[in-house]
């Protein structure tokens, strides 16, 4: 289910998706299919961590990415569930033919 809401969007983000739900900034964000396709990347992948441990596991690898990085855009676009979404997000049958835990692909450390 797609909500707005400019205010639970961080600043500089346009959509934020936790589970069942996504949030974008503004409602034109709607028909922006790449971006939506990203968020449902999401979806799925919280699916397969059965939600709350999902949020751990992203957590902690974008405290260890920031250690890396020394920066918050490099460590948040270096998180694996991160580069999955960006590297698939234009590929609009991804979701049909990705396979389980696919995250694990991207967990390398060179950057992104």
């Amino acid at each position: 289910m797609i909500l707005i809401s400019k205010y639970l969007v961080p600043k500089g983000y346009t959509g934020i998706t936790i589970f069942p739900f996504v949030f974008l900034k503004t409602s034109a964000l709607k028909e922006d299919a790449v971006l939506i396709n990203h968020e449902k990347i999401h979806l799925r992948q919280q699916l397969e961590f059965l939600i709350v441990p999902f949020y751990i596991i992203y957590g902690l690898e974008f405290f260890v990415r920031l250690i890396q990085y020394k920066n918050w855009y490099n460590a948040y676009v270096n998180i694996s569930f991160e580069r999955e979404a960006y590297q698939n997000q234009t590929n609009f049958s991804y979701l049909k033919q990705r396979q389980f835990w696919s995250f694990l692909k991207y967990i390398r450390t060179d950057d992104f």
